[in-house]
């Protein structure tokens, strides 16, 4: 559904896991066109979505400097305790599924991704 609604605004790719969510965002970093936006869910299989957004935050620390991807968090779990994580690992926004696209597109807006 992310990919669909996405796809209007630009390209998009999908990862399986969070495994291959670093290594595209690595690869991206590498060929110099470095992602604008990231939308990760929480519960992947091998490596989930905090995990994998500490990574890729490690990463553009490292790469960077003080560039920063918009990470938007989506997931199912609606809990404090989640909103909270994500939150210390910098993502910028967390929206729960299903996702509301007008409200994806609110944060698309706010964080100048769309006009």
């Amino acid at each position: 559904m992310l990919q669909t609604f996405l796809s209007k605004y630009g390209e998009c790719h999908l990862a399986a896991n969070g495994i291959e969510a670093i290594e595209g965002f690595r690869m991206a970093l590498r060929e110099g066109r470095p992602y604008d936006l990231i939308c990760m869910d929480i519960l992947m299989p091998q490596m989930d979505g905090h995990e994998a957004v500490k990574q890729i935050r490690d990463l553009e620390k490292r790469r960077c400097g003080t560039r920063r991807t918009t990470i938007i968090m989506t997931t199912g779990l609606n809990d404090m305790g989640n909103v909270v994580r994500a939150a210390k690992e910098m993502c910028d926004a967390y929206l729960l599924k299903p996702i509301d696209t007008r409200k994806l597109l609110r944060h698309l807006k706010s964080f100048h991704l769309v006009n």
